[in-house]
């Protein structure tokens, strides 16, 4: 199943961006995530097990920190790779003096507004 991280108008749930952000293998992925990877290419570069490594991308895409996005390759097979979704997340006391979690999101380029816009009309139909 692929996950898509929540939109910038969501607030992800605090307790699973505490967890995430306290795995120091989660903290480790997020660091070596320069660029779209695959769960294997992360486990190499970051040294954890590959079984491993998949729990960790869990954690961070649960808390809506990583997407998932399939990639076709040119044998018609796909790999699914990962990516860092968040510029920054804020730990927050509101008015009420509950705790909160906020992430500041990169700007969505063309493409990837039309891509989503694509994909909603495709639900519709």
């Amino acid at each position: 199943m692929m996950r898509a991280p929540l939109g910038t108008d969501d607030t992800p749930d605090l307790q699973d961006v505490l967890n995430a952000l306290d795995d120091e293998g989660c903290r480790r992925i997020i660091e070596a995530l320069d660029e779209p990877m695959t769960a294997k290419e992360l486990s190499e570069k970051c040294d954890i097990p590959l079984s491993t490594t998949y729990r960790k991308l869990e954690l961070l895409t649960d808390a809506a920190l990583l997407e998932e996005r399939a990639v076709l390759q040119p044998d018609g097979h796909h790999t699914t790779e990962y990516d860092l979704v968040f510029e920054e997340v804020i730990i927050q006391l509101d008015g009420n003096r509950n705790l909160d979690a906020g992430i500041t999101r990169p700007s969505a380029s063309t493409d990837e507004r039309l891509e989503t816009l694509w994909a909603e009309v495709s639900k519709e139909t």
